[in-house]
Formats: C-alpha cells, sequence, structure tokens
C-alpha cells in the first residue's frame, strides 16, 4: 500500500477510499466548517447513513481516480 493511498475512515476497513463525505456538527462547528470522511464503494451508503442521521452530512463527492 502506497503511503499516499487514501482509506476508508469505516472502523477496521483498510480499502482505498473512492468517496469524501463532507460534513459538520452545527452544535460545534461554524456553518462553514468541513470535516471530511473518506469511503469505500462498500460504506459510501453507511457512513452516509449514518451522518444523515444526525443532520450533519453536508456533501458525497467521487474522488478522482489515481493512476
Amino acid at each position: 500500500m502506497d503511503a499516499d493511498e487514501l482509506l476508508c475512515s469505516a472502523k477496521g476497513c483498510r480499502a482505498t477510499a473512492s468517496w469524501s463525505l463532507a460534513w459538520n456538527n452545527p452544535k460545534l462547528h461554524t456553518p462553514d466548517r468541513r470535516k471530511v470522511w473518506l469511503a469505500c464503494d462498500a460504506h459510501r451508503e453507511h457512513l452516509g447513513d449514518f451522518l444523515s442521521a444526525r443532520g450533519f452530512l453536508r456533501d458525497v463527492t467521487r474522488l478522482p481516480a489515481t493512476p
């Protein structure tokens, strides 16, 4: 695995991330602040649902493919 490889943020997952989930907790962060979780294809929906259920999810974008 390359040191620059982006890994999924799901607990215990070591897969390469292909999604970026931008979020913020409005009780803690200013409206323009964004935190980022990375997700592989298998965990994108799960992590997105977790953030959405709490009202934290702001944006989901596909990461560019790495050569």
